[in-house]
C-alpha cells in the first residue's frame, strides 16, 4: 500500500457549454491518495459492500475482492465461461442489491456468448459469506445489442432500493440508438427484483427510460434532488454529460448514410432529431473519453456538490460545477495530482466519508485508489 499527500491549486476554465461566465478560482482541498490494490487488469467498476469489502471486476473476466484489513486483493471463484470479452466489452458494471446484508445479491453487467448467440446482459449472483465464491442465480436483463465489442456500455446504479438504472451502448450499429424497441443506446429503468419495467416509466410496458445515446459509461443520481446524469463517449468530438429527463431523446442518430454507421453526425442532432435534449456539458472539439461520474460530498469545499468525471484518454478526473437548476455547468477544473499521473481512469465513485474510489484502466498493473480530501 502506498500513499502520498500533495497540495493542489485549482485550474479554472470556462465550461464548454452552458457557462454563466467566469467565477473566482476556488482552492481545491489537499488530497491524500492511497493505493488500495494494484496488479489488476482493466478493473472496470467498484462496489462497496456494507462490511467495507471492495469488489471489482476485471474486464477480461475475473472478480476480485479487497477485504477490510487485508492488504492484497483476493480473486473470487465465479463461472464466467460464457463471457464475451472483446474490445470495450467484457465484465463491466457492478452493483450490490439494497438488501445485500440479507440477500447477498450482486448485479453485474457482462458481454455474453453461447453458440451463435451474443448480447450484453445483467446477471445476478449470490456472494458467499466468506467472499470466496459467487453463485450465479439468474439473468435480470438480456438482449442488449452486441456485435464487435464496440459500445457495450454498461453502467449499473440503484436509483432506489427497488429500481436499477442501466446505461447501455449502441453496439456501433446505425439504427439502434433511435429504435424504441432496442435496448441499446438507452437508459433503462427496471425493477431490480424482477427485471420488469420500473413503475413510472414513460411507457409502462417498456424498460426504456431515455433514448438517443451513443455509449453510456457513467450514471449518477444527484443527492437530494434524485436527478439522473449520464457520461457518454463522443465520436472524435463532444463527449457529453447529460441530465436525464424521462422519455427524453438525446439526439444521437448515426444512420445518415443508410446502413453505414456514420460517426460524422453531431453527437446531439436537433435538426434530424427534433426536440433532442442538449448536453449539460460537452468536451467540445476534442474528446477526453469520459466514463464514470459521481457527485462530490460536503468535504470538497467550494466544489462540494460538483460532478466528478473520470476520463480515459484525458487521464484525469474533471470537476463540473452545476448551475442552480442543474441544466448547465458554470465552472470546470480538474484534480492536478491525477492529471496523467496514473494513466487512464475508468471509474470514480464517491463514498460516504467524502473520499473517492478510483480505478485505472491501463492494462498493466492497474490500481484501485482512494482519493481523500484532507483540508
Amino acid at each position: 500500500m502506498r500513499a502520498h499527500v500533495a497540495a493542489t491549486a485549482a485550474m479554472l476554465v470556462l465550461a464548454a457549454c452552458g457557462s454563466a461566465g467566469p467565477e473566482p478560482a476556488a482552492d481545491l482541498p489537499k488530497l491524500d491518495i492511497t493505493t488500495l490494490a494494484d496488479g489488476l487488469d482493466h478493473p472496470w467498476d467498484v462496489a462497496v459492500a456494507p462490511d467495507g469489502t471492495i469488489l471489482t471486476g476485471e474486464r477480461s473476466g475475473r472478480f476480485v475482492a479487497l477485504r477490510p484489513g487485508v492488504t492484497e486483493p483476493q480473486p473470487i471463484d465465479a463461472d464466467l465461461s460464457d463471457l464475451f470479452a472483446r474490445g470495450e466489452t467484457g465484465l463491466m458494471g457492478l452493483a450490490f442489491a439494497a438488501d445485500f446484508d440479507t440477500s447477498r445479491e450482486l448485479f453485474s453487467c457482462q458481454g455474453y456468448t453461447h453458440g451463435v448467440q451474443q448480447d450484453v446482459r445483467v446477471v445476478t449472483w449470490r456472494v458467499s459469506t466468506d467472499w470466496q465464491r459467487l453463485e450465479r442465480t439468474g439473468v435480470l436483463i438480456s438482449g442488449l445489442p452486441s456485435r464487435t465489442g464496440r459500445h457495450g456500455g454498461c453502467r449499473l446504479i440503484l436509483e432506489d432500493s427497488d429500481t436499477l438504472l442501466i446505461g447501455t451502448g449502441d453496439s456501433a450499429q446505425p439504427k439502434v440508438s433511435q429504435d424504441p424497441n432496442s435496448l441499446g443506446g438507452k437508459v433503462l429503468r427496471v425493477d431490480s427484483r424482477t427485471g420488469a419495467p420500473a413503475e413510472g416509466n414513460p411507457l409502462p410496458n417498456s424498460l426504456v427510460f431515455t433514448l438517443g445515446h451513443r455509449n453510456i459509461q457513467g450514471l449518477a443520481v444527484q443527492p437530494k434532488t434524485g436527478t439522473i446524469y449520464t457520461a457518454e463517449h463522443g465520436p472524435d468530438v463532444d463527449d457529453e454529460v447529460n441530465r436525464i429527463v424521462p422519455g427524453g431523446n438525446y439526439g444521437w442518430k448515426p444512420d445518415r448514410s443508410g446502413d453505414w454507421y456514420d460517426e460524422s453526425v453531431p453527437m446531439t442532432d436537433p435538426d434530424r432529431v427534433p426536440g433532442a435534449i442538449p448536453a449539460v456539458w460537452s468536451s467540445g472539439a476534442s474528446t477526453i473519453a469520459i466514463c464514470a461520474l459521481t457527485f462530490l460530498g460536503t468535504e470538497w469545499g467550494n466544489w462540494s456538490g460538483a460532478i466528478a468525471v473520470a476520463a480515459l484518454k484525458g487521464q484525469q478526473i474533471r470537476l463540473l460545477k452545476l448551475s442552480t437548476d442543474g441544466k448547465s455547468v458554470t465552472a470546470v477544473t480538474q484534480l492536478p495530482e491525477l492529471n496523467g499521473t496514473y494513466g487512464r481512469i475508468r471509474t470514480v465513485q464517491s463514498q460516504p466519508d467524502g473520499s473517492l474510489l478510483v480505478t485505472t484502466d491501463n492494462g498493466g498493473d492497474d490500481q484501485i485508489l482512494r482519493v481523500r480530501p484532507v483540508s
